[in-house]
């Protein structure tokens, strides 16, 4: 819908210049091979479909009262499962709320947030968001993080872990250099993907009172549907998190989410084999690609990051669209050669690799 100067008078004016974040799209179509959001392939436990028809069958209730606005159930389940105390908990709607509400807690400040160039694009809207002055670190030219750019005066620092779009991910060692050589500055590791393959800092927060540690259910426990993120630090930090939750909405997590994921969490044996599923997949997959002649970046994710280099990468991924694949396409600097695949079941990864061998690269 196109909008008119005239009409946006009634806007704030720090709405007009706003740039919103851009979803992954979310066609209508049949037969379609979705993978450009990330989603897991697989279904949630059995477990989590159990806990929500338990939530239904006293459905009076359920819709005529507020949800606990704590979640309290949830944090016990997660604080269990990570091995911390409760107090080291906070939830949200998702982990984009999580985010926000760390950006609004923590970066409002005189100094600059330091993220890197090329990272979760909603970092930028957070930032305008809220805000935030920012410092842009540029990866390096094998899209790493280079640690020692960050030891510089900042108002905070947030990295994903590992790094999206690129899927590389950062050693736990690396991120205690980052933590050390800003012990008065909050760092934020989100980890969206970080349950394929990298390793966790949620054990740092014991030993360091300025680590927040950002996770989500969306992606490796199949949760995208409903929307539950979490933090985990010291509580102290808990705290300004609650402060600001308290300060927007009390109870951004309903009964369906809640009961959900708790029965998540309370299965790991099935959260791990699902995992390894996609990592099993996802090393078949870069395999393949590297025979057709692609240049993948190694991947701790449940996608992966890849170029050919005698194909341009937007006109790539508009040929896969017509063949009913969707992949995403970030047309940016330094990356607009790549595409970004989220790694799909056995049989829809061979039909990405049998549309790329018997329909575009012959």
């Amino acid at each position: 819908m196109k909008i008119t100067t005239e009409q946006m008078r009634f806007w704030s004016p720090s709405i007009r210049e706003l740039e919103p974040y851009i979803p992954g799209e979310q066609p209508k179509i049949q037969n379609l091979l979705k993978l450009n959001t990330n989603e897991n392939p697989y279904p949630p436990s059995p477990k989590v479909v159990a806990a929500v028809q338990g939530v239904l069958e006293n459905t009076a209730d359920v819709l005529r009262l507020y949800p606990d606005p704590d979640a309290s159930e949830l944090k016990r389940a997660i604080a269990q499962q990570q091995n911390v105390d409760m107090s080291n908990v906070f939830v949200g709607n998702g982990s984009d709320e999580v985010l926000a509400h760390i950006f609004k807690a923590f970066f409002v400040q005189d100094l600059p947030l330091l993220y890197a160039d090329i990272t979760y694009s909603f970092y930028p809207v957070y930032s305008q968001f809220f805000g935030v002055k920012t410092k842009v670190l540029p990866l390096n030219d094998g899209f790493e993080i280079e640690v020692d750019d960050y030891k510089q005066a900042n108002g905070g620092i947030i990295i994903t872990n590992p790094n999206a779009p690129t899927s590389i991910a950062l050693g736990l060692s690396a991120i205690e250099q980052l933590l050390q050589s800003n012990p008065n500055s909050v760092i934020v590791i989100d980890e969206a993907y970080v349950d394929f393959g990298a390793e966790s800092a949620i054990q740092l927060t014991k030993k360091y009172d300025n680590l927040v540690v950002c996770q989500t259910t969306s992606k490796s426990r199949s949760l995208a549907g409903l929307r539950v993120g979490f933090a985990i630090a010291q509580p102290h930090l808990i705290t300004a998190l609650e402060s600001v939750k308290n300060s927007f909405n009390s109870y951004p997590i309903d009964r369906f989410a809640i009961a959900a994921a708790v029965a998540s969490f309370e299965d790991q044996a099935y959260f791990e084999t699902q995992c390894q599923r996609v990592i099993d997949s996802r090393e078949n997959l870069v395999n393949d690609l590297v025979e057709l002649g692609f240049k993948v970046l190694p991947s701790k994710a449940n996608f992966i990051f890849a170029t050919l280099v005698e194909k341009d990468a937007g006109e790539l991924a508009a040929e896969l669209r017509e063949h009913g694949i969707i992949v995403r396409y970030f047309n940016k600097p330094r990356i607009n050669q790549y595409l970004r695949i989220t790694v799909g079941t056995d049989e829809q990864n061979q039909r990405l690799i049998d549309t790329l061998k018997n329909n575009i690269l012959v």
